[in-house]
């Protein structure tokens, strides 16, 4: 009786487990497959170092072993082309836009130059008496000298034997006239008034120092003989000039020449007068062109009336040139908004994309530079809204994301882009390289975690690109270098102006973008440069560095990850 209940007790409790599984458990299975199906197509996975990479599920990096982060939603829902970007993050990376319009094409050329005397107006004072100078009363350059003002008193053996001369003519001027005034002619010779001749007879000796007396008013540019020198008849004894006016001089490099002419007017700056604007027109431009420093000059004359131009001061000029017929209207864009390659130009568009902003890389033919804008001849259309600044931070992260960019072009382009090398003389090397030795000892400070350091060497940095003359290299390094200034001098604002170490890092790393470009382009050093990676900067995202050693020594992190990172690529 007790093995009855048992079975049946056994049977009804199968019973009432399979029912419960034939109404709950299968729907629960194919809820939770089509849930966890639908989870793995919604996530992709990629990794911050390669993102080329892309699988369905969390993984390890089949190239570096890094473990695979989740690739962002808006990213992956956007076209194959276009990078989204949120408007906050906009914002924080500093990028901004502006539409394509059509206006007047015309060119600045920014002239260097400097204030120099007016070859005119210079005189070379010299001495009538030769002797031996017994006394300088001018005795330094810059001294101002008035007409008739006695430079210096001259001893002269010569002299005086013809005043002894005069002395017995005049003795026997009564019988011998003609001696008397042969002898009279041969002081005049000499420079010797009838005042001090008629002196002489009256004192009835000698006089044996005679003043040399200023020729005309001005400064003194130059002093040629000291006390106790022996001159000689007609010899420069002082250079004086006056000036009332001087002459702006500017060079003209070879790319240049063609821009200026005689006429054109420059509006030019004085570096020692903050504040204070001149204008001029050339009134000269040099025919010919030195053959050691490969520049020719432009004239500038100015009236100098006030004294406040001084030979020696620097001056910065820009002279506006129109390019084409007038009325007729080009399609412009700033310097900052082209990325250069060598061979192709870039820019990026902004488009509407869900939740912000899409960029879309577009190729683009450049026509004349025009100082700090281009004019574009193919690519854009008037209403177009490009990215302006922040350009290369765009192209840093669509590059990351695995779309498009300016080293990654559209898959219909058979190869890909490399940059171009361009050969640099030694001494263009030379004014080249004292930007990446502040750029690399910027990148020593923040190893160091020393704040205060890294903002002295931004600093230092910035002033070594301010002093950085693009048009004194040869073409065509010198279009290339000026993109890359002008891109660096957009960003170097970031660095100057942080406000602790970690907003200097954050911007090191688009400073450090350009840098390794440039270097891979331009080749500033004989030396090795190392381009090296650190993945886990920049939000997991990597940030590349330049270095001279092949050791890694992080400067986004420091002490805190010292050796994380590795070399990418060798500059030779």
């Amino acid at each position: 009786m007790k093995t009855n209940n048992i079975l049946k007790a056994l049977g009804i409790l199968i019973i009432g487990i399979l029912l419960g599984w034939a109404i709950f458990g299968g729907d629960s299975d194919d809820t939770a497959d089509h849930d966890h199906a639908e989870t793995d197509q919604e996530t992709i996975w990629t990794c911050s170092m390669h993102p080329s990479v892309r699988q369905n599920e969390p993984g390890a990096c089949p190239i570096c072993g890094m473990d695979l982060i989740p690739l962002e939603e808006e990213e992956s829902s956007t076209a194959p082309n276009v990078y989204s970007m949120s408007e906050n993050a906009m914002k924080l990376a500093n990028i901004t836009t502006m539409k394509v319009g059509q206006s007047e094409a015309s060119r600045e050329i920014r002239l260097n130059g400097k204030v120099v005397v007016d070859e005119r107006n210079t005189y070379s004072q010299s001495t009538h008496i030769p002797g031996r100078i017994e006394d300088l009363r001018v005795n330094f350059t810059g001294e101002k000298v008035n007409r008739g003002q006695t430079l210096g008193v001259v001893y002269s053996p010569e002299l005086v034997t013809a005043q002894e001369e005069l002395l017995q003519a005049y003795s026997i001027m009564e019988s011998q006239p003609d001696l008397f005034d042969a002898a009279k002619e041969k002081l005049r010779n000499w420079k010797i008034g009838e005042n001090q001749i008629q002196q002489i007879l009256s004192q009835g000796r000698v006089i044996e120092r005679f003043p040399i007396t200023a020729d005309v008013n001005g400064i003194v540019t130059e002093k040629m003989v000291d006390l106790g020198d022996y001159v000689e008849r007609g010899m420069p004894i002082y250079e004086i000039s006056d000036l009332s006016d001087v002459w702006v001089l500017f060079d003209l490099y070879e790319s240049t020449m063609g821009w200026i002419n005689e006429g054109s007017e420059v509006e030019y700056t004085i570096r020692s007068l903050p504040g204070e604007t001149f204008t001029g027109k050339i009134s000269f431009v040099d025919p010919l062109v030195n053959s050691q420093t490969r520049v020719a000059t432009a004239r500038v004359e100015v009236d100098n009336s006030g004294g406040k131009l001084k030979p020696g001061m620097f001056a910065t000029g820009v002279v506006k040139n129109n390019i084409g017929e007038a009325g007729h209207h080009e399609i412009i864009v700033p310097k900052s908004a082209v990325l250069w390659t060598g061979k192709r130009s870039l820019v990026y568009l902004k488009e509407e994309a869900s939740g912000g902003a899409g960029f879309r890389i577009k190729e683009v033919t450049l026509g004349p530079s025009l100082g700090d804008s281009y004019v574009i001849e193919e690519g854009l259309q008037e209403g177009d809204e490009i990215v302006v600044n922040g350009t290369f931070t765009v192209d840093a992260a669509v590059q990351l994301a695995g779309k498009p960019s300016m080293m990654n072009p559209p898959e219909s382009e058979e190869t890909q882009e490399t940059i171009k090398e361009i050969s640099l003389s030694e001494e263009e090397k030379a004014k080249l390289q004292p930007v990446f030795i502040n750029y690399l000892n910027l990148k020593d400070a923040l190893v160091e975690d020393d704040f205060k350091l890294a903002e002295k060497k931004a600093k230092e940095l910035e002033n070594s690109l301010e002093q950085l003359e693009v048009s004194g290299f040869k073409k065509p390094a010198e279009a290339v270098l000026e993109s890359y200034k002008i891109q660096l001098e957009n960003n170097i604002g970031g660095l100057t102006s942080a406000e602790n170490i970690s907003l200097i890092r954050e911007n090191f790393d688009e400073f450090s973008i350009v840098m390794i470009r440039m270097a891979q382009s331009l080749k500033p050093f004989n030396d090795k440069l190392y381009v090296q990676h650190c993945p886990m900067a920049n939000r997991d995202r990597g940030a590349d560095w330049l270095s001279l050693s092949d050791e890694i020594r992080n400067p986004y992190y420091g002490s805190a990850m010292l050796s994380c990172g590795e070399v990418t690529e060798i500059v030779e």
